[in-house]
C-alpha cells in the first residue's frame, strides 16, 4: 500500500496545478498503431497492485461515455482504451507528484477520488486513497467533463480498495 499526504477535494475551477514534465506526459501519451490499436504505456506495479489491477481490468466496462471498447498495444491488463484513445486507463502508476501539492484540485465522483491535472490534451486525473493508483486521461473532447469518470468509479471501488 503506498501512502500520500491527505488531499482535500476541491472544485473544478480552484488554483491551477503545476504543469508536469515532459517525461510524465509521455509516459501517458497514446498513438494508433498499424492494426488500429492505441499504444499505452504499461506500467510496472509491484506483484499486490498488479493483482488489483488485474480485478479491475475484469470489471470495466464495454463502453464509457458511448464508446466502445478498444485493443492497447501492447495487450495488458493494466491498460484500457475506449474509443480513438479518447479514454485511457492505466491501473498501477507511480505516485505522482502533485499529490505532494497542497494546491492540487481534486474531485470525489461516486466514492471514489481523483485528483484533477488540467493538460492541453484533456483533463487527467489519478485516484487517491487507494492501494495503487489508476490513471484515466480523457481527450480534451471531456474537457469539461467528469462524466467518464462516473461509469469507471464503480470498477474501481469495488476491486481497488480504499487505503492510505
Amino acid at each position: 500500500m503506498r501512502s500520500h499526504r491527505p488531499l482535500s477535494p476541491r472544485r473544478l475551477s480552484g488554483r491551477p496545478l503545476l504543469r508536469v514534465t515532459a517525461v510524465v506526459l509521455l509516459s501517458a501519451v497514446c498513438c494508433a498503431s498499424a492494426d488500429g490499436s492505441a499504444r499505452v504505456a504499461v506500467p510496472s506495479p509491484p506483484p499486490r497492485e498488479a493483482a488489483l489491477c488485474r480485478a479491475l481490468h475484469g470489471e470495466l466496462p464495454t463502453t464509457v461515455a458511448g464508446l466502445g471498447r478498444a485493443d492497447t498495444e501492447p495487450r495488458s491488463e493494466l491498460t484500457a482504451v475506449w474509443g480513438d484513445a479518447a479514454i485511457v486507463l492505466r491501473c498501477g502508476i507511480p505516485r505522482p507528484e502533485q499529490l505532494n501539492d497542497p494546491q492540487t484540485r481534486a474531485v470525489e465522483v461516486n466514492g471514489v477520488n481523483w485528483m484533477l491535472e488540467e493538460r492541453d490534451s484533456g483533463p487527467r486525473f489519478v485516484t487517491t486513497y487507494r492501494e495503487t493508483y489508476v490513471e484515466v486521461a480523457l481527450s480534451t473532447r471531456f474537457a469539461h467533463d467528469i462524466g467518464p469518470l462516473t461509469e469507471l468509479a464503480g470498477p474501481v471501488a469495488r476491486t481497488v480498495p480504499a487505503g492510505l
